[in-house]
């Protein structure tokens, strides 16, 4: 509602509005009717011109307000979702993703949902930084994260944990299930080179996988996941 038109409305006009918004429109109905013989101890007629603009202007003094408070609600959900994300990569810094466990982790308490964690490390990142430069590095960072993302559903969550590590937060899935749905993820990364310039980048990847407990510690099953992975390569290598 615009200023300039709730200046021009009457006083009841305006109370009934007020109170539409904050109750309903049954509501507003059912006060302004049994209000008419008082309001404040007064009917409407009882009010002297001046106290009657003084309460219109209190009414348009709160609409700015409401106004105000709702445009710095946008602001501050606009730079808490900005606070989420990553740096460089469109997914979640560690920090969020972390959160995101502790919900998840509840959920499961609450309700004995399963869910799972992947964890990812690029193998050999480091040649691709020292071989092509960290401009390369970080486009390499970029195209993981979007694989990733494109590959999973929109209840998922994907986050980069730090580095060259990423983590994948998969909802309504037991242990079996994630880690099908890991190497899926592991063989989308590898089956696209990144290409810096006249080089097409091969890039490898590695993943652990655990289900949450109900009620997890975040960086605890984090950690577990991570301890995977580090299980997952250095078998590999072995072999």
């Amino acid at each position: 509602m615009k200023i300039t038109s709730a200046r021009t409305e009457s006083f009841s006009a305006i109370r009934r509005r007020a109170l539409t918004e904050a109750a309903g429109p049954a509501v507003a109905r059912a006060v302004v009717a049994a209000d008419k013989a008082g309001f404040l101890g007064l009917s409407e007629d009882d009010l002297t011109p001046q106290v009657q603009g003084a309460l219109k202007t209190l009414m348009v003094e709160i609409d700015d307000l409401r106004a105000e408070v709702g445009r710095l609600k946008f602001k501050l959900n606009e730079a808490q979702g900005l606070a989420d994300m990553d740096v460089l990569a469109p997914v979640l810094n560690r920090r969020a993703f972390l959160r995101e466990i502790k919900r998840v982790a509840a959920f499961a308490q609450r309700y004995g949902s399963p869910a799972s964690l992947v964890f990812f490390d690029l193998d050999g990142f480091k040649a691709v930084n020292d071989r092509f430069g960290h401009a390369a590095g970080d486009e390499a960072l970029k195209a993981v994260a979007q694989r990733l993302l494109a590959h999973v559903r929109e209840s998922d969550v994907v986050g980069r944990i730090g580095g060259d590590e990423f983590a994948v937060l998969l909802v309504q899935a037991d242990q079996q299930t994630a880690a099908s749905k890991a190497e899926t993820l592991a063989a989308a990364v590898r089956d696209m080179p990144v290409q810096v310039g006249e080089w097409s980048v091969p890039l490898k990847v590695s993943y652990g996988v655990r289900e949450i407990e109900p009620g997890a510690d975040p960086e605890a099953a984090l950690a577990e996941a991570d301890a995977a992975m580090f299980l997952k390569k250095r078998t590999r290598k072995e072999a």
